[in-house]
């Protein structure tokens, strides 16, 4: 059976995986503002929300690339860690990755689109955090927009932002 992580364990987790200290503040501030979303919905599991969040960038101790949420995913797997929380580390990315966009990337066959309403918040919220600072859901845009141009994922982390702050996610 794999296990899911008290809050001490996960910074334990995280320090022993080689995450540095800007990351670890960025991970509690992702898990800070999840923590606060997750609150305004009936039925989320709020300490799959806190500790998923907590743990949704374990990947950035080993790449600081788009695949940080696979690799990520393999690191809880290798620590027997609940699949629930592997699943928002890898599908987090973004507004989530497409099938063909995992292909072209040469990602392992998955699924890399966010589905749980724990998965929508942590991912949506992570996209409003920068470092450590909540920005807008406009400036996220235009970060998204300044790294990839006119690329679909776009119009996803737009709709999953309205979808997680302004509608039924379930």
């Amino acid at each position: 059976m794999s296990k899911f992580p008290s809050f001490s364990e996960t910074c334990s987790l995280l320090l022993r995986s080689g995450c540095n200290a800007p990351v670890i503040a960025h991970l509690k501030a992702v898990s800070d503002y999840a923590v606060e979303v997750a609150r305004l919905r009936d039925g989320v599991d709020l300490e799959l929300v806190r500790i998923g969040a907590l743990l949704h960038d374990i990947g950035r101790c080993q790449t600081g690339g788009i695949d940080h949420g696979v690799v990520g995913g393999q690191i809880l797997r290798s620590y027997d860690i609940d699949e629930r929380l592997v699943r928002i580390a890898e599908r987090h990315v973004g507004a989530g990755i497409t099938d063909d966009e995992a292909r072209r990337l040469s990602f392992p066959p998955g699924n890399y689109m966010p589905k749980s309403i724990e998965e929508k918040i942590v991912a949506a919220v992570d996209n409003l955090i920068e470092h450590t600072s909540r920005i807008s859901i406009e400036r996220a845009v235009e970060n998204f927009h300044s790294k990839l141009g006119d690329h679909p994922s776009i119009d996803r982390i737009k709709r999953l932002h309205a979808e997680v702050f302004y509608g039924d996610i379930r």
